[in-house]
């Protein structure tokens, strides 16, 4: 099948007045016109929220299996080389537009057309694979998030429901209470799926800011109480270790990369906008808040709890109304994320779909892709037992190739041919080869972990920490 077929049409040509209106992210086109592009704040707005996930209540754990010292220095470099590389793709995708005329490039079409352009008659035969690589990263990382979501909000809900009835309204330090679950959380998951079915029927990213803009408030208020809650009283660190143990350090680097998931809304984002030469300032403001943020939780949630650092820092917040609402927010938070994380494969997946059916099919096939991958989300977090050890597994090598190898190698192919400076070759080779060396250790640390005997109240929370 051609690339025009699986598209439809010419991914860098506007939509003709022909054509059906499908609102396409993936694909690049402007959703309406000017009446649908996004301001830089709702672009912001949209970055963050795909930014912050569940991933950050895990960061107080990663910097202690860093290490006191070693964690905030890797997060800050961490964080420094993901912007780094969205920015080298934006470059990538801005030259090759200009030098192609094309309107708009997404991340799949951005290698695909670089690897057409490059020096290697091989690479240029099979650069549409380049594209299909690409896209099948990215469908399987985003699909991988949603399903880490439904987990994570039927996990909270069956808390929030099976602790109502010992929930103090005095907060003091959490204790570990063993209760037997009323409901089978995969129950929690089932009553939460009509709900994302219709979430995911919206398409116009303008609409999703609204959303977007309370996930940000609800998520800010939760992020509010840890921190309130976290700097009261933080012991002297003095027991800390300043570098943890190197296999422990494979954790915190799985942990990390999971954590900066928006590589894949970058360029859809900066599409959408209105003006999309403001989007450089999006992105470094944006991904200032949320390094810095990142740091701060990691940091001062490890000094806090110290060895009693748990997966989510969550569970170690005091069991009291106060702190219970915390769970409740950033599950709204991460309810509305959902339909973020979500665009992404269904607009890579809707397009090929529409293209085999007719005109008068489009609307109801769009519709029933769009409820099948939430559907496939809700079953693979009921099916697969240690959801979070599969997460990791896939988020090991599908989000350190599309955040750390592929970026920079893009680099070097796009413009290779214009003399670049040993320097920047270099420069990317190193971070390539980083980010292949985390996918590597990163998948071997998941892997043994499927090895070893799986803790029964991590793995489908039938134990409630109270």
């Amino acid at each position: 099948m051609s690339k025009t077929a699986l598209l439809g049409q010419d991914p860098g040509s506007p939509p003709s007045l022909n054509s059906r209106p499908l609102p396409t992210l993936e694909q690049g086109y402007p959703l309406a016109g000017e009446t649908s592009a996004l301001s830089p704040t709702q672009a912001l707005i949209h970055l963050l929220k795909c930014s912050i996930g569940t991933g950050l209540l895990g960061l107080p754990l990663a910097v202690k299996n860093a290490g006191l010292l070693v964690g905030p220095v890797s997060l800050l470099a961490i964080g420094i080389l993901t912007v780094h590389c969205m920015v080298i793709l934006l470059n990538c995708a801005h030259h090759l537009t200009q030098r192609l005329q094309k309107t708009f490039m997404n991340y799949g079409e951005t290698t695909m057309y670089s690897l057409e352009n490059c020096s290697s008659s091989w690479l240029r035969t099979h650069s549409v694979w380049g594209r299909y690589t690409v896209s099948s990263l990215l469908i399987i990382t985003q699909l991988g998030f949603c399903s880490v979501y439904f987990m994570f909000m039927a996990d909270n809900l069956q808390q929030i429901v099976e602790e109502a009835h010992i929930i103090s309204n005095t907060c003091q330090p959490r204790k570990i209470l063993v209760l037997t679950p009323i409901l089978d959380i995969r129950v929690y998951m089932l009553t939460i799926l009509p709900f994302l079915i219709m979430l995911a029927f919206i398409q116009n990213l303008k609409v999703l800011s609204i959303f977007s803009t309370l996930a940000n408030i609800t998520t800010l208020g939760s992020m509010a109480l840890i921190f309130e809650y976290i700097v009261q009283g933080i012991p002297y660190p003095i027991n800390l270790p300043l570098m943890a143990n190197w296999k422990t350090f494979l954790l915190f680097f799985g942990t990390t990369i999971f954590t900066f998931e928006g590589v894949g809304m970058v360029l859809p984002l900066k599409n959408q906008m209105k003006n999309p030469q403001k989007f450089s300032f999006v992105l470094y403001l944006g991904m200032s808040l949320v390094i810095f943020l990142y740091i701060c939780l990691g940091t001062l949630g490890y000094m806090k709890f110290g060895p009693d650092t748990q997966a989510s820092i969550t569970l170690n917040l005091p069991n009291c109304w106060l702190y219970q609402s915390v769970k409740v927010m950033y599950s709204i938070g991460i309810f509305f994320t959902y339909a973020l994380q979500f665009h992404v494969p269904a607009e890579i997946i809707i397009p090929f779909a529409i293209s085999q059916v007719s005109e008068s099919w489009a609307l109801p096939v769009d519709l029933s892709v769009r409820t099948a991958l939430v559907c496939l989300t809700c079953v693979s977090a009921i099916l697969i037992p240690r959801l979070d050890l599969v997460i990791s597994l896939v988020g090991s090598v599908s989000s350190s190739a599309l955040a750390l190898i592929i970026p920079p190698l893009l680099e070097i192919i796009t413009f290779y041919p214009e003399d670049m400076s040993c320097v920047t070759i270099a420069k990317d080779i190193m971070i390539s080869m980083l980010g292949l060396l985390g996918c590597i250790l990163g998948t071997y640390q998941a892997l043994y972990e499927f090895t070893q005997p799986v803790n029964r109240s991590m793995a489908n929370s039938t134990v409630i920490y109270a």
